[in-house]
């Protein structure tokens, strides 16, 4: 399931939460998160790998993690707060590389991609095929490397992040994966769920 800008505000609202302004969430970071040579925020222990999604997915199917693409861009805000805030989390990031192999792609770069289908072209040319809009975006897939065959990206993945989630949104991601809750509930209805169970055990939900 791809998610629009309106489900994004959808599902704010049903968790009981505030969206905020664009530029709002900005203050809150903590140190400057780590660049690569491209000039993209990044983290060690993204994947590094030959750039063959199809030999990716069945690598991560292997090692029993869940296998997912994040487009970002140079000079994007909201790619800093994902590193600088979310990433930075260690109970996030802990889960984020005990269950998913991320690899990472610059939606205007020039490096050679194979997509699922075995077709060769640019990070930039993938990032439209894969009709990819915002930056930081994340393409998650099924940990079933068969059902990737032929498929391009966009028809292969499971579900998607289109833009920036807040810490709790963005957690509440990849748990869903994780748990393939998206074969029988929508991310919205798997968020107030979760957010409802946690306030039922006397939890607080951290929303920022």
């Amino acid at each position: 399931m791809t998610l629009t800008r309106r489900q994004i505000l959808e599902m704010t609202a049903a968790a009981g939460t505030i969206a905020l302004a664009p530029g709002a969430a900005l203050a809150a970071t903590g140190d400057e998160p780590m660049k690569d040579s491209a000039g993209l925020y990044t983290q060690p222990w993204f994947l590094q790998s030959f750039m063959d999604l199809k030999d990716d997915l069945v690598e991560a199917s292997s090692a029993g993690k869940n296998f997912a693409v994040l487009w970002e861009q140079r000079g994007c805000p909201y790619c800093r707060e994902l590193h600088a805030v979310n990433f930075a989390d260690p109970e996030v990031a802990d889960f984020i590389k005990a269950n998913f192999t991320i690899l990472q792609f610059d939606i205007h770069g020039p490096r050679k991609v194979t997509d699922f289908d075995g077709t060769v072209m640019s990070e930039k040319e993938l990032a439209q095929r894969w009709r990819i809009s915002f930056t930081p975006t994340l393409c998650f897939f099924s940990t079933d490397p068969a059902s990737v065959e032929g498929k391009i990206g966009v028809d292969a993945e499971v579900t998607r992040m289109p833009g920036y989630f807040k810490p709790f949104h963005f957690a509440t991601m990849f748990a869903y994966v994780q748990g393939q809750h998206y074969k029988s509930k929508n991310f919205q209805a798997f968020l107030k769920e979760r957010a409802d169970k946690m306030r039922a055990d006397g939890k607080t939900v951290v929303l920022w």
